[in-house]
């Protein structure tokens, strides 16, 4: 509700208390809003919430890093129907413009995002750090 981009509320909630400035968590996420570039392909949030897991897990394979991912789009798709952004917004046609819309009271009510945010966080926490 703050004007970033739905990658940046979830990775910055975490990224601070794993090390990371808030400047520099909002830099590292901000490309990956509106489903990466405002493409509408996989969910800025479910984005940042994989970054969260590279940030808390260094050590782990590849295989594990993919596999917290995927418990962690399993959490999430249980109040979800999916993890790409056009299905969670119900957009039909693919995003012709880069220029996000201004973040106005009329913009949060047309947008589930803010609830999209708060599920992959509470599937990041779920996951991540237990409930």
């Amino acid at each position: 509700m703050n004007g970033k981009n739905c990658s940046q509320a979830v990775f910055t909630a975490f990224a601070t208390d794993l090390g990371l400035t808030e400047d520099m968590a909002l830099a590292v996420s901000a490309g990956l809003g509106g489903g990466v570039g405002r493409m509408r392909e996989v969910c800025g949030a479910v984005s940042g919430s994989a970054m969260v897991v590279g940030l808390k897990y260094p050590e782990l394979s590849k295989a594990e890093v993919y596999e917290k991912v995927r418990a962690i789009s399993d959490e999430f798709k249980k109040t979800n129907h999916s993890i790409v952004c056009k299905e969670l917004l119900g957009l039909s046609k693919p995003e012709k413009s880069s220029v996000p819309e201004e973040r106005t009271a009329e913009y949060y009510q047309k947008r589930p995002c803010v609830k999209i945010v708060e599920d992959a966080a509470k599937a990041t926490e779920k996951i991540l750090f237990g409930e």
